[in-house]
């Protein structure tokens, strides 16, 4: 099973004073980690060795929030080169690389841990660092790295594993269980490959080391004490590592703080944080010691028969010089030389079942470590004194000082167990206080006092306990019970589940969720109690759900969400119509981000399912819940209220828009509105301003194209004219020289070949200067002068006002309804055949006052003076001219 791997620093190319790279070697909340120098050059190197050779899965880097390279490379070896000489660093292979985040997205205040993936071989680890990203806090571009963790196998443990399969491997190869069955997840045996959540990097950068410690040695027993099938006790052990997780979560913020304050010299504050830190800690201690938990499972095994009084006076006298987590590990580094075997040192040293454990190095009274069978008032005394005065309990709260820590207690013998709850605490719940008794008096007439003090207890066992008792107990209960008996038990219930909805620990709001479903789908159908009673269950426990649907937790969040969408569908509950109107209560733009994804979620989801008739939902409350949604501050809540509105459209086109501002300018400045209009016009299959231009700039691209397609043309056809002029000149030549031929008496001897030049000389001086379209000649009509003719004299060409090109004046309406760049924008006139903008046609229509046109065969119809002439070309080129 993978695991974290010890290393040390043998190598770094800088770092600025107090930011040493050997910082990386130690894993805590108050760590300063590696720095780079001030404006140093790039790359920058560090080096690490591990404690053996190993085969490294995974890497884990917390990055600084501000001095952040852009890149870390990693390379790694079996051996270390001489020297770091540079001609042997290719005995380095290089594994690969990741980029980070430039964090400008946090504002430079949070940390980027990432973790990298990875199956190579070696003990010496090479991270590259490259260039920095720039921002106005990193003034000396600096890049620095908080801490590093390497999770990994021993080389020879994964090749021999490799070889030969594992003992639990091979019974699930013979019973069929393949490893990847998602069955399977989550579960301890069987995972050789899993990772620790104890063995990542979060675990310890917000634990305190000490109790870090604590937390491994109890994470090893509760695996031991699964696999021997002691199951009653892992669940205890398990409890009490959740515990001890916020407890050492709370001392390394305390041991934050009181660092910040020394930094701030603030002394009163920094001692205060001590005093707090040592009186917790004490407290904690004390109630491990006192209900030996760390030792409850060696108590099963024959004590060892090595003295216990020396190690224990050795390792007080040890921790005399220590004042911090931090501190004392740091002794322990440099008194092993290694920071890794600081772990092993605790393990190595043989503990009695009876004797304190080895990890109790901060407790500052070593006669009540050496005592553990000091009374519990004397612990008691002592706890009260280490506390604040406005944390000191009350005296009534002593008597159950067993009860509060009651699921540290060591598990009860094999022959106590029938007699135990089904979660394997021992004893009763703690009487209900005064307050208590008045709130729960009706559920304690239904119930009795004992199952209603289980739901109050301050263990989470016995409240769940509890709620499987009322759920048995309602089950079975007989259809002959009288009708109001029945009601009062519901009621009774469904005061129990409301209280445990909102509990912390997901094992009690499991059963609250499963005590209401039986409820609602089978106690109230099975009794026919009717409408009016599953109505007061929805009603009274749906604001408690909807509330956890913002939890902090993921897991509770996800469970409440899903509970509420089935509760919604269930045939039951859908015809009351109770869970969409409470939905689509207006959101409040700064209203929780958790509680308001869940909420438009939800709102998506059921509408989908249920629709608009007859289902709570109306087109009405679904709009203004969205609409209300839309002005939300998170952008993930807002995109969820823009595809609400999209399925709305869809169904219901039109109707919606009454809810919405117009879709004019003005409004579409602002780019949530913008992209919602144009969804919409893409859903009615229309083309979007954005698509819309896009469409004309490439029709606008492909006129231009065509434009010199044509341009391409008519120079070809230039060129074929320069041609057939040069052939007409050469015909002339020959022509010339035929009649000085003639002129001396000579004859030809095939006459009619004198006549092919004679048609040649003429079409060449016929077309010689000459525009074809007005017939003028002159002698200023070369290429050039042509050209310039046809652009500004020529009166058979004008040229068209709305794309510039130039067109005969006969072919200009054609040209307006089918060539032009606007033609889009133009109509044509029965009555006169000619081309007008069409806002003026109408009114040009209607007006009948425009010159009719005649057929061509009749006359000619002129589109710039509108007037009607003779019918051909040389009635066209008469008028013009």
């Amino acid at each position: 099973m993978p695991h974290k791997v010890g290393f040390v620093v043998i190598s770094s190319s800088g770092h600025e004073d107090g930011f040493s790279a050997k910082e990386l070697m130690v894993h805590a909340p108050t760590v300063n980690g590696w720095r780079s120098p001030r404006l140093c050059q790039y790359p920058q190197e560090i080096t690490l060795q591990l404690v053996e050779r190993c085969r490294i899965r995974k890497l884990q880097l917390l990055a600084h929030q501000y001095m952040i390279p852009s890149k870390i490379e990693f390379f790694i070896s079996e051996s270390l080169p001489e020297y770091f000489a540079p001609y042997q660093s290719e005995r380095f292979h290089r594994l690969g690389y990741v980029p980070l985040s430039d964090n400008e997205k946090t504002g430079f205040k949070a940390r980027e841990l990432k973790s990298v993936y990875m199956d190579a071989v070696g003990q010496y680890l090479k991270l590259i660092f490259h260039k920095n990203y720039v921002n106005k806090y990193n003034l000396y571009s600096q890049v620095a790295l908080v801490a590093i963790n390497v999770i990994g196998d021993p080389a020879d443990y994964s090749n021999d594993s490799n070889k030969h399969p594992s003992r639990e491997k091979l019974i699930d190869h013979y019973l069929g269980i393949k490893s990847d069955d998602p069955a399977l997840d989550g579960t301890y045996l069987g995972k050789s490959d899993s990772i620790s959540p104890l063995d990542d990097l979060a675990f310890d950068m917000y634990q305190d080391p000490e109790v870090a410690q604590i937390i491994r040695r109890l994470d090893e027993k509760k695996h031991e004490a699964v696999h021997q099938e002691r199951y009653d006790y892992a669940k205890k052990l398990k409890q009490a590592i959740a515990d001890l997780q916020k407890v050492g979560e709370r001392l390394g913020r305390y041991e934050v703080e009181k660092r910040y304050a020394v930094e701030k010299e603030d002394y009163d504050l920094a001692k205060k944080k001590k005093q707090q830190m040592d009186a917790y800690r004490l407290k904690v201690y004390q109630q491990l010691q006192l209900h030996n938990l760390l030792d409850a499972e060696l108590m099963t095994r024959k004590p060892p028969d090595l003295p216990v009084e020396p190690v224990v006076y050795d390792s007080l006298q040890h921790t005399k010089a220590t004042s911090s987590p931090s501190c004392e590990n740091t002794e322990l580094q440099s008194s092993q030389g290694e920071l890794w075997k600081a772990e092993s040192l605790l393990e190595e040293k043989p503990t009695e079942p009876n004797s304190p454990e080895p990890v109790f190095l901060h407790q500052s009274t070593p006669p009540t470590l050496s005592h553990p069978t000091t009374s519990r008032e004397v612990f008691a005394q002592e706890e009260v004194e280490f506390l604040p005065y406005d944390e000191r309990p009350l005296p009534a709260i002593h008597k159950h000082s067993e009860e509060a820590v009651r699921y540290l207690e060591p598990e009860k013998t094999e022959g106590d167990i029938s007699n135990t709850p089904r979660s394997g605490i021992t004893g009763e719940p703690e009487p209900l206080s005064e307050k208590a008794l008045r709130e729960a008096s009706p559920a304690i007439e239904v119930f009795g006092e004992a199952l209603v003090s289980g739901a109050y207890s301050k263990s989470w066992s016995y409240r769940e306990d509890a709620l499987l008792a009322v759920y048995k107990k309602l089950m079975e209960m007989a259809v002959s019970t009288p009708k109001e008996d029945l009601k009062n038990m519901l009621r009774a219930a469904i005061f129990l589940v409301r209280r445990a909805i909102k509990d912390i620990v997901s094992s009690v709001f499991q059963a609250s969720l499963k005590l209401l479903k039986m409820l609602i789908t089978q106690y109230v159908p099975k009794h026919k109690l009717g409408k009016l009673e599953t109505s007061h269950c929805v009603e009274k426990t749906l604001p408690g759900l909807l509330s956890r649907t913002g939890d902090s937790s993921s897991r509770l969040r996800i469970m409440a969400a899903k509970f509420i969408q089935e509760m919604a569908l269930w045939s039951e509950v859908k015809p009351l119509q109770i869970v969409p109107v409470h939905l689509v209560q207006p959101l409040k733009s700064n209203s929780p981000t958790h509680l308001a994804m869940s909420r438009v979620e939800l709102v998506e989801c059921l509408l989908k399912e249920m629709g608009t008739e007859n289902s709570g939902f109306t087109i009405s409350n679904a709009m203004k819940f969205a609409t209300g949604a839309l002005e939300h501050r998170v952008y993930e809540v807002r995109d969820v209220a823009l595809r609400i509105i999209f399925d709305m459209y869809r169904k219901h086109k039109a109707a919606i828009l009454e809810y919405l501002p117009p879709d004019d300018a003005s409004i579409r400045k602002t780019v949530l509105y913008k992209t919602l209009f144009d969804g919409f016009t893409k859903i009615d299959g229309k083309l979007s301003e954005a698509e819309m231009r896009a469409q004309k700039k490439a029709a606008t691209e492909e006129a231009e194209r065509q434009k010199k397609a044509e341009i391409k043309v008519l120079q070809g056809q230039l060129a074929a004219l320069r041609e057939i002029q040069a052939e007409v000149q050469a015909g002339k030549e020959k022509e010339s020289d035929f009649q000085k031929t003639k002129d001396q008496g000579y004859k030809s001897p095939q006459p009619a070949a004198a006549e092919i030049p004679d048609d040649h000389s003429s079409v060449a001086n016929y077309l010689d200067n000459l525009c074809i379209f007005c017939g003028e000649r002159n002698e200023s009509f070369t290429e050039e002068g042509l050209d310039l003719h046809y652009w500004k004299r020529c009166p058979m060409l004008t040229r068209c006002e709305h794309c510039k090109q130039v067109v005969e004046i006969a072919s200009l309406t054609e040209h307006l309804l089918t060539e032009c760049d606007k033609k889009d924008s133009f109509g044509k006139c029965q009555r006169c055949s000619e081309a007008f903008p069409k806002d003026e046609l109408l009114d040009h229509i209607k007006s009948k006052t425009c010159n009719a046109a005649k057929p061509e065969n009749v006359a000619n119809h002129c589109p710039l003076c509108h007037d009607n002439f003779s019918p051909g070309e040389e009635a066209k080129r008469e008028a013009t001219i």
